[in-house]
């Protein structure tokens, strides 16, 4: 009797490519084998004995009838046309039957076999691995499925594209041939379908396996390690969803579905994430699509990232505009697409506060702030802070309005570069730190506290650049007049020290600003690990009154590393470092001086109360940590210099006041996270032994 039985790679149950939650197999799998149906050209050698195993050529002798097993799309393969069940060999006294499965009869139990002689055909050099494998040996009386494991056996070594066992029944026995095919030398791998994969990743996935017959045992892996390129990357859709043997022979062909994205929409819902209202109807947003497409960098046409979407995300959520932001996948209308939904929850915009406020001495004010961040649903704000004063009695000289309005387009719709500008307007009248503090206090001769009347305005355009930065260019004008309560003009102190540059009271400073702020933080708010850092120069045009000429440069780098020093939730612990510094170069009006001291300074000191200088330089740590889910604490240390300069600011207002002009703070705080936003708290010690509790909003740095 003449049985056959094959193995073919048609699970492919050597090389799962099970990928997130979707498996892509192709029918073209199979086709990884080669013909095992030998040419008829091809020549016949004598069979190459070892031990009580022969090996054989490919080629078979003619007594042998042999069917062919068929292999998928393989140019040039051939299938034997089927043969009865029962053939006879002429002259040569030898039965032999092909086997049969029959789908509507269950099969008789093989009977077991008694081996004569057992060959391997096809191996050539690799005759002696197949031997190795192979428990049937001449003498045996063994079982069918013996012979099966054998072949398992083989195809387990990965070297073989067609594994068949044909056995010839003889009055004296078995005769078993083990022929194999094996797989072809690697000349070259071909990919398909790959946008983000590089080539560099390619070329060393298989550098190693060229100008060797392709082992399946050792390609597993190398496919394998391109998954895992794919989603250590974040593309968590792409995987190989193919392999198989091409032309010219030699050439494997590597096909991968990376996840093109085929649409991005947006859908806007209501605070409870339904995308319809009451009435069924679709839930309308005031915020224009263009405004939120252009914040994604997940595009139609690009491969799906989810790090991608995850910035896409939070840059949405920062812009202020949205309580929530989400996202789903769905198929796209091609095979290997995906389609991307954002889902919106739009959040109230506008603010609208009056206030009003009465004093005996200082008479009556009323106030109003307006605010709007999504003007026309182009997120734009547009805000407005507006105090007008009804002084009484010798202060109704300085009755008048105070306001600062605002104007911000982060984005020019249509500017492909994200160019931004803000404008303003302001009227402000306040005292300053420079002119408070001190062991010594200095004042006016008519004992009141100098006060700045500051009128102007400028235009600051933005942009970023690569590498996490964002610079900016503008200019601005102001009128600085100082004053006194009742808003008389009071350019000397009582001392007779200038208060002004130009020594009457009345300064105007026409100036130009350059920053650059490079933003490497992992979060805007209460950030763990990152950077930022900010740099800046102002140049005055020496024109107005006062004919002032200087530059102002300022300088600060913080930096936020991660730490586990309690059992707190992972990564909620941080240190905080930072240091800053700047200088005036050329005049110097005294107002414009550094101030030293205080909640956004050194804590423990009052505000201004260290240094009113030219130059300093201060440097903050602090050890941030969770208490409960909206409280956190804070340990903190600060120190300031003002590098001796204090006495070369005119009128040396640090000096005449007995500034310190350097020292040291510490303590402790804590930060909650109110609707507003983040409130601090600090209670600091200053190296003097005097102690301060200070208020601020947001990060100190």
């Amino acid at each position: 009797m003449h049985q056959r039985t094959c193995f073919r790679l048609s699970n492919l149950s050597w090389l799962p490519l099970v990928i997130a939650s979707t498996v892509l197999l192709t029918p073209r799998l199979p086709a990884l084998g080669q013909p095992s149906v030998p040419r008829a050209d091809s020549p016949v050698s004598p069979p190459v004995s070892s031990g009580n195993i022969v090996a054989v050529p490919v080629a078979l002798s003619p007594e042998t009838v042999r069917v062919a097993s068929p292999l998928a799309d393989r140019p040039g393969a051939r299938t034997a046309p089927p043969t009865s069940a029962r053939q006879t060999v002429a002259n040569a006294g030898v039965v032999v039957d092909t086997m049969r499965s029959q789908p509507h009869l269950p099969p008789a139990p093989p009977p077991d076999l008694t081996i004569r002689q057992v060959t391997i055909a096809g191996a050539g050099d690799l005759q002696a691995q197949v031997a190795a494998v192979i428990r049937t040996q001449a003498g045996q009386t063994v079982p069918a499925a013996q012979i099966d494991a054998d072949i398992a056996a083989i195809q387990a070594i990965g070297l073989f594209a067609d594994v068949q066992a044909i056995r010839v029944t003889t009055p004296q026995g078995v005769h078993l041939t083990y022929q194999v095919q094996p797989n072809p030398i690697l000349r070259a791998v071909q990919m398909r379908g790959n946008q983000v994969l590089p080539q560099a990743t390619i070329a060393a996935a298989f550098r190693d396996l060229y100008g060797r017959p392709l082992n399946l045992n050792e390609l597993k892996p190398r496919i394998e390690n391109l998954n895992q390129w794919y989603e250590k990357n974040g593309y968590s859709l792409g995987q190989v969803v193919n392999v198989r043997w091409g032309e010219p022979t030699g050439t494997l062909v590597v096909t991968v579905a990376e996840g093109v994205i085929d649409s991005v929409q947006v859908q806007f819902v209501d605070s409870e994430g339904n995308p319809t209202d009451a009435n069924g109807k679709p839930i309308k947003g005031k915020t224009r699509e263009v405004v939120i497409t252009r914040e994604l960098q997940t595009q139609p046409g690009t491969v799906f990232n989810r790090t991608t979407l995850t910035q896409d995300l939070q840059r949405l959520y920062s812009l202020g505009l949205f309580s929530d932001v989400g996202v789903t996948l769905k198929p796209g209308q091609q095979p290997d697409t995906v389609g991307v939904v954002i889902h919106l929850a739009e959040q109230k915009t506008g603010q609208f506060m009056p206030n009003a406020g009465y004093s005996t001495s200082g008479g009556l004010s009323v106030g109003l702030k307006l605010q709007q961040n999504n003007v026309g649903g182009n997120h734009q704000q547009l805000s407005a802070d507006v105090q007008v004063d009804f002084p009484k009695g010798t202060l109704r000289e300085r009755q008048g309005v105070l306001y600062d309005v605002r104007f911000t387009d982060p984005w020019i719709i249509g500017d492909t570069r994200r160019t931004g500008y803000t404008a303003n307007v302001f009227k402000r009248r306040g005292t300053s730190l420079v002119f408070e503090g001190g062991a010594t206090p200095v004042d006016l001769l008519n004992g009141d506290q100098p006060r700045l009347d500051r009128l102007g305005g400028g235009i600051r355009f933005s942009r970023p650049l690569a590498d996490d930065w964002q610079v900016s260019l503008g200019t601005q004008y102001q009128r600085v007049l100082v004053q006194d309560e009742s808003g008389r003009l009071s350019p000397q102190d009582e001392q007779g020290n200038a208060l002004s540059f130009s020594g009457t009271g009345r300064d105007e400073l026409y100036t130009v600003e350059l920053a650059a702020v490079q933003d490497r933080r992992n979060q805007r708010e209460q950030p763990t690990q990152g950077s930022l850092l900010r740099l800046s120069t102002e140049q005055s045009a020496p024109i107005g009154a006062g004919h002032i000429l200087m530059n102002r440069v300022t300088g600060s780098y913080s930096v936020y590393l991660p730490v586990q020093f309690t059992r707190f939730t992972p990564h909620s612990e941080a240190l905080a470092l930072n240091v800053q510094g700047g200088t005036v170069i050329g005049d110097l009006p005294p107002y414009e001086a550094f101030a030293l001291g205080g909640t956004d300074s050194v804590r423990g000191y009052n505000r201004g109360d260290l240094a009113s200088s030219r130059s300093y330089v201060q440097a903050s740590a602090e050890y941030r940590f969770p208490i409960v889910s909206i409280v956190g604490g804070t340990l903190f240390l600060d120190a300031a210099t003002d590098l001796g300069s204090s006495d070369t600011v005119p009128g040396d207002p640090g000096g005449v006041r007995d500034k310190l002009g350097s020292g040291l703070g510490y303590g402790a705080g804590v930060r909650v996270k109110t609707p507003v936003g983040l409130v601090r708290v600090d209670y600091g010690f200053n190296d003097q032994g005097d102690s301060r509790l200070h208020f601020g909003f947001g990060d100190r740095f």
